[in-house]
């Protein structure tokens, strides 16, 4: 049975920092792309962070690009998401993903939510 439990999201004044984390089990972690993954009411779920199953060539949205850092640990089957510099724009419901390719994530977790204050 796939699972991915989600946690790290809470409240963060403006310019703070959160950690996430994903667990994962049921699938071989190691050689699954794992991506982050975040929404807000009435918006499209879009792409963070996206980790290669190497956790090397990173893909970063474009308004998190120097102040999000997905990595990933293959020991412990869990995927991480470090958040700096929050900002209230950063607001949303965030999502773990995996599959085996670079599109659209095959599994989900239930979210965490994140929530910057300004």
């Amino acid at each position: 049975q796939v699972q991915l439990v989600e946690s790290g999201g809470g409240l963060v004044e403006s310019g703070g920092s959160l950690r996430l984390s994903c667990a994962t089990s049921g699938f071989t972690f190691m050689i699954t792309v794992m991506s982050w993954y975040r929404q807000v009411p009435g918006k499209e779920r879009e792409l963070v962070a996206r980790s290669s199953s190497e956790g090397d060539l990173p893909k970063y949205g474009d308004s998190v690009k120097g102040r999000f850092t997905i990595s990933r640990d293959n020991a412990k089957n869990t995927v991480y998401l470090q958040m700096n510099d929050l900002k209230p724009e950063d607001t949303a419901v965030y999502y773990c993903g995996a599959g085996l390719t670079i599109g659209i994530p095959t599994y989900w977790g239930q979210g965490t939510e994140v929530t910057v204050s300004s």
